[in-house]
């Protein structure tokens, strides 16, 4: 098909179409294309959602968040059953530890309510036999004649198929609705599917003038306390914690979640570490015998490797260590680890950063300048030459934590 042919055919679906109907059809196609790669021209159609529609999927959403740092490496789901009447008849979200699905426990909530009702579900419902039943049989047999849902699931095993075994049972699927947000609430599980590697979370506490220390090393505390619990709930969202030598060394860390929050696994840290200067005194290594801990290192020190082994620490060696940021994450992939927070230091930083390896950036921004040409800055590396080469961060969030201010967006590469 040559590219006039194309245009006919675009000009014919659009013919009759008002702005707002063309509009919401090309961000349908941008949502698609950025998340799972593409639509057919028979998916385009627009879809009637309502106030109520748009509540109960908000509900959905919510309940699906309740399940945050247990259920790695399966994705968030929250579903709302509301019956014929229009009435919630169930909820439920998913845990991965117990197994049932979101949808199942929403409809043994519902129970004979469920029949003629509508479920609205933050994640397309499974068709295939895995760790349960596929959730898309529950949802026929409960005798559902409606689902609401935002978007696809990115897994392959399950992607468009679940959509597709409910249509040809009858029921009717609506999708797109508050598609950005369900695809933002389960950003890590999609990009894991998606890049082959883990969601890459940068976290930064710095000065008005972009120190994270001062010229003598002290840095406790650059942001307030509410600026440091925010922190603990970031780790709380991630599967890995990453550092670099020199925070090890420097702010012997214990680097664990201290949100408070159930998790189903405990937070994984990572140092790299090309020297082996870790000390085998540091908490970190006396604390590795109870928290999983990996060290990717390009040293050959037999003796060194022995006894962090000793202390229950995985050694990762390859040629380059820990310079070679793709290797590390494609390590990190093939343990089911889906989002890592990168905490430092500016070394660190900046090697991800000049990689185009962030994928979120969150900086808390204390209203503190420390000066001095000693003060470590906060992101180092390469940099940009040019303005216009700069990392512009997008769909920013803004909030403030007393005195601090907390920045969080996405690149624009």
């Amino acid at each position: 098909m040559d590219s006039e042919e194309n245009l006919e055919i675009a000009e014919n679906f659009y013919e009759g179409l008002s702005e707002k109907e063309i509009n919401e059809i090309e961000k349908i196609i941008l949502d698609r294309s950025n998340f799972f790669g593409g639509r057919t021209v028979d998916d385009l159609k627009i879809e009637e959602f309502t106030d109520f529609d748009s509540e109960m999927m908000r509900r959905a959403l919510e309940i699906a968040a309740k399940g945050i740092g247990q259920v790695s490496p399966s994705p968030l789901v929250g579903c709302v059953i509301v019956d014929k009447n229009g009435e919630i008849a169930g909820e439920g979200f998913y845990l991965y530890e117990n197994l049932t699905h979101a949808e199942i426990i929403a409809l043994e909530q519902a129970g004979e309510r469920a029949k003629g009702g509508t479920a609205y579900v933050s994640l397309e419902p499974h068709d295939h036999f895995g760790r349960t039943s596929p959730c898309t049989e529950a949802l026929i047999n409960a005798g559902i004649r409606r689902v609401v849902c935002p978007i696809e699931d990115p897994n392959p095993l399950v992607s468009g198929k679940g959509f597709e075994s409910l249509r040809r049972a009858g029921v009717s699927v609506e999708t797109g609705i508050m598609a950005a947000e369900a695809a933002r609430l389960n950003e890590k599980f999609i990009h894991w599917h998606q890049k082959g590697r883990p969601f890459v979370h940068l976290k930064i506490a710095v000065s008005l003038d972009g120190k994270i220390a001062t010229r003598t090393g002290d840095s406790r505390w650059i942001s307030n306390e509410i600026s440091r619990k925010r922190a603990h709930d970031l780790r709380h969202e991630c599967d890995a914690i990453l550092i670099g030598a020199n925070t090890a060394i420097i702010d012997n860390p214990v680097l664990t979640d201290r949100s408070g929050k159930a998790r189903r696994r405990q937070l994984v840290r990572v140092v790299l570490d090309n020297n082996l200067r870790l000390s085998i005194d540091s908490q970190i290594v006396q604390t590795a015998k109870e928290i999983p801990t990996i060290v990717f290192t390009s040293s050959r020190n037999a003796e060194k490797i022995d006894e962090l082994q000793n202390k229950k620490i995985e050694v990762i060696q390859t040629v380059e260590g820990g310079r070679d940021l793709p290797t590390v994450l494609s390590e990190l992939a093939k343990r089911e680890i889906q989002s890592v927070l990168v905490e430092g230091g500016a070394s660190i930083a900046g090697s991800f950063v000049d990689a185009k390896l962030i994928d979120k950036a969150t900086f808390f921004l204390a209203p503190l300048i420390i000066g001095g040409s000693e003060a470590p800055v906060s992101v180092l590396g390469s940099g940009a030459r040019r303005l216009a080469e700069s990392i512009r961060l997008k769909d920013l969030a803004i909030r403030q934590n007393a005195d601090d201010l907390e920045i969080t967006g996405y690149p624009n590469f």
